[in-house]
């Protein structure tokens, strides 16, 4: 049977024969000076088809030399030298490749000790970490990647591997540290980010619950009537039938339930007008029975008689099921208005026709299909297939439980993914199932959400998992409704970095390590990551403390200035703070010259907030060195950017002490996929008030609207709207002196802690009148020791010293870090350990003691491995604060 043209992806497999050599059962290929293919097979027949990783094996060929004998080969490209001995083969005296610049040798075999994680096909069920499979970045300097198992396509279609036990086929990546590179030539190799929709960026509500029609249409309603913006509904498996009067379990189905949904047209286009794309949940695995509609055609074309009533089986690796799988189950419906499909495969990873895990290849398949029409773009929403997978957002994580724990993890689950090119995952927001609920963890999941790839809350079929904001109490609904618009009011920066990541660039989301593979601070903070090119995020994961009432994150920040994205507060970077937070706060920092463009939602209405091209936009700009900021759009669904109707609007900060430069415009590209005219609003922040500010548009001077807030330090202004061809020059210029405002925060930060605290209040009263004098001398706050409980006492102390501890188990391996960015010798620490691995007692119990380092990571889980240890940071006679574990 012919294959569907659009099933079919433009690969170029098969390397240049320049960059090839073989020698005997052996076949190394140079793909880039820091990436080889190595492959053995004794039969000495080697694969050149495309895998389900590696589809573009023909790359420009780097500059190596050869050196070989009978029986050994040596390979030297500019970073890389291989040795192969065909006397040993493929072993670890047989193999190695050598890093130059390190003089680092991998002999083949080698456990990878320091591989960074990648991710997980699916986060089913858990409560907490869970193991991640290998990613492609190691702190080993070398990762390497085992496709010797993997499927392949074939003419266009999936086939296996002729089998070979012998058969070896290896990816080597030496890369060291430089992982941005790594991760740029694997998509070179593997294929590009592609473009997501531009809605997929909005709040999507999904839930397993029989919804009737008109009760669903009610719900979404409600949102817009509580200014909750939203861009896609996902109808559950209670969209079919499920009661099947045969031997199905009711798992998959095709056919509409008519008692829920009795007019499923009428109730698609209701959807639509509400500017919600729509998304119907598959189970495919069980195949088609009797019961669904289109049971006859399917059938009838694979050759059956509909009258046998025999079931037609699940085999989506058989190209003439496919086709009738597609065009008869799937296309007809979306012929109705579905916009998408969720692939909720559980299933397993074999099917009965076939050892193949069906995942990577329904991934696959349901991308390109949807994807038919240039009018809409690929799209999958399903879990994670593997290497290569991230060809096909958005993915799917499952069903987690509700807890804390879940929470946590999923900061650097989604930061992780980063690792291997995945970067859209989506997660229950809120959790999935059992736990406990509870109105602080539904905020703080929101928040996250706001700052994840894809918010889209999400619980199973218990009337006590609650996703609605107005099903909580009033706090908990402001603080969700504030999230859910804030959210949409980042679209155009989230498109923006999809654009990037499109076009080459990192994920959205990127753990430290990234950005900073040289600073060992960076491997020490799981609980952030880069948020796009502009800003690190840290959600708070934890509850907050009964005593100070507030949440606790600790964030790293890098070498240079950071402000708080909110508040404007400014953070020195090379340092690590603790951050605490209110229910409203959330702990998001822009660095030194950062442009975050957001829409203006008072221009569309809260409620509606589209997420079209905006009319308004707000342009958040921080202050300390020059940046460019290319704001993206097009139309936000179709395939038509690839020829050219796209749109780039540049942005540009020029920085000096004295003065600040903003440039916005013009745009460049097919200017009617974005809005006739456009206004701005530009807030300026962490600044002193201007002596003097003038606004041009296109030379002309422009009078406007602008306010300083002394007490925040932004600045306001209001432009009016222009064509997108217009270019806005804003000149900032500092009446004496400099411009940028770096006043203390640790006063401010100080009441903000003490009007927090459970304690009393002659106790606030005389910390507040003495607090300079605090400032001055720490001690001072010895006198209010009885007052004050440990953790509250601990919160000031981090803030005045700029020391502390922490302890983290986000990710499964339990370490401590400790710092103190001031190098403060009153801050000390000891390290008590006993050792049950011997009786000799002057050997079995010991300590170390002293000044705390500026900064320091200590592995829990390999100390206590030895025996109970203790770690005590001391704030001298103030406070000591003890990690004890037994």
């Amino acid at each position: 049977m012919k294959q569907a043209g659009h099933l079919r992806v433009h690969c170029r497999p098969v390397a240049d024969s320049r960059a090839v050599l073989a020698s005997q059962r052996a076949r190394f290929t140079v793909l880039t000076s820091r990436l080889l293919r190595l492959e053995f097979a004794a039969d000495g027949h080697f694969e050149d088809r495309p895998s389900r990783t590696f589809w573009h094996r023909r790359q420009p060929v780097p500059a190596f030399e050869v050196l070989r004998n009978d029986e050994i080969v040596e390979i030297a490209t500019a970073h890389l030298r291989l040795r192969y001995d065909s006397r040993l083969g493929f072993s670890g005296d047989g193999l190695q490749v050598t890093l130059i610049e390190s003089g680092l040798v991998w002999h083949y075999g080698d456990r990878d000790v320091g591989n960074l994680g990648g991710t997980a096909r699916t986060l089913d069920k858990t409560d907490g970490p869970i193991p991640l499979d290998p990613g492609l970045l190691s702190t080993s300097g070398w990762a390497v990647v085992d496709d010797s198992d993997a499927p392949l396509l074939d003419e266009g279609w999936i086939a296996r591997r002729e089998p070979g036990a012998d058969a070896v086929d290896l990816y080597f990546f030496g890369y060291g540290r430089d992982f941005t590179a790594c991760l740029s030539d694997y998509r070179r190799l593997s294929g590009a980010v592609p473009l997501i929709p531009r809605w997929a960026l909005g709040n999507w509500w999904s839930r397993y619950w029989p919804y009737r029609q008109d009760e669903l249409l009610e719900l979404m309603r409600d949102f817009l009537a509580h200014a909750l913006p939203l861009s896609v509904c996902v109808i559950d498996m209670d969209w079919h039938r499920t009661r099947t009067g045969n031997a199905s379990r009711g798992w998959t189905g095709y056919t509409w339930n008519r008692d829920l949904f009795p007019d499923p047209r009428a109730l698609l286009a209701d959807l639509h007008s509400l500017g919600l794309k729509t998304a119907l949940n598959l189970h495919p695995a069980d195949g088609v029975w009797p019961h669904e509609e289109a049971y006859p055609a399917m059938l009838r074309r694979l050759g059956g008689d509909p009258a046998t009533g025999e079931a037609v089986a699940f085999n989506i690796t058989d190209p003439a099921f496919t086709q009738a799988y597609f065009e008869i189950l799937h296309h007809p419906l979306e012929a109705e208005g579905v916009d998408f499909w969720w692939m909720d495969w559980q299933q397993g990873k074999r099917t009965a026709f076939s050892d193949l895990d069906p995942l990577w290849w329904l991934n696959h398949l349901h991308f390109l299909d949807l994807g038919r029409d240039p009018a809409r773009r690929g799209f999958a929403f399903s879990r994670w297939g593997g290497l290569g997978s991230h060809r096909y957002p958005v993915g799917f994580s499952g069903d987690t439980v509700v807890s804390w724990r879940s929470l946590a993890f999923q900061v650097p689950f989604t930061a992780t993914a980063a690792n291997v090119a995945f970067g859209w995952w989506s997660h229950d927001i809120g959790g999935h199932m059992e736990g406990t609920e509870d109105a602080e963890l539904y905020v703080r999941w929101l928040q996250f959400g706001v700052f994840s790839p894809i918010l889209r809350l999400h619980s199973t079929q218990n009337p006590f998992h609650e996703r609605r904001p107005w099903g909580w109490d009033a706090q908990t609904f402001a603080l969700a409704r504030s999230a859910i618009q804030l959210r949409h009011a980042l679209i155009p920066y989230l498109y923006s970095m999809a654009w990037q990541e499109h076009q080459g660039g990192g994920a959205l989301l990127r753990p430290m390590y990234h950005l900073h593979p040289d600073a060992p601070e960076a491997y020490a903070c799981p609980g952030q990551y880069a948020f796009g090119s502009e800003l690190i995020a840290a959600p708070f994961t934890s509850p907050r403390d009964p005593e100070t009432r507030l949440g606790r994150q600790v964030v790293w920040l890098p070498a240079g200035d950071w402000y708080d994205f909110f508040s404007g507060q400014h953070y020195a970077g090379a340092a690590w703070h603790s951050r605490y937070g209110e229910l409203d706060d959330i702990p998001v920092f822009a660095r030194a010259g950062a442009i975050v463009v957001l829409a203006d939602p008072g221009h569309e209405g809260a409620a509606a907030s589209p997420v079209n091209n905006p009319r308004a936009l707000t342009v958040h700009v921080f202050p300390g060195a020059d940046n460019h900021f290319d704001l993206y759009e097009d139309d936000g669904e179709s395939e038509h950017y690839r020829h050219g109707a796209r749109v780039l609007t540049p942005l540009r900060q020029q920085w000096s002490d004295s003065a600040l430069q903003l440039g916005i415009g013009p745009a460049q590209g097919d200017l009617g996929v974005v809005p006739a005219a456009r206004g701005y609003t530009l807030v300026f922040h962490a600044i002193d008030a201007p002596g003097q500010t003038l606004v041009t548009c296109d030379g002309r001077r422009v009078p406007i609207d602008a306010r300083h807030d002394p007490e925040s330090g932004s600045l306001t202004i209001h432009l009016p709207p222009a064509a997108p061809s217009s270019t806005y020059q804003v000149v900032l210029q500092a009446r004496q002196g400099k411009l940028q405002r770096h006043h203390d925060a640790r006063p401010r930060i100080l009441m903000k802690l003490l009007k927090a605290f459970r304690c009393g209040s002659e106790a606030k009263r005389g910390l507040c009148v003495r607090l300079h004098e605090i400032l001055a001398d720490y001690e001072v706050l010895g006198a209010y020791r009885t007052a004050l409980s440990d953790s509250q006492l601990r919160a000031l102390l981090e803030v005045l010293f700029g020391a502390g501890v922490h302890v983290c188990e986000d990710t499964g391996e339990a370490f401590a870090v400790l710092w103190n960015n001031h190098e403060d010798q009153r801050t000390l620490v000891r390290w008590s350990q006993e050792n049950r691995s011997t009786w000799d007692p002057q050997c079995r119990f010991r300590q170390e003691h002293g000044p705390a380092p500026r900064f320091a990571r200590f592995a829990l889980a390999q100390a206590a491995s030895h025996g109970p240890f203790s770690l005590t940071l001391s704030y001298a006679s103030l406070l000591a604060v003890n990690t004890l574990v037994p």
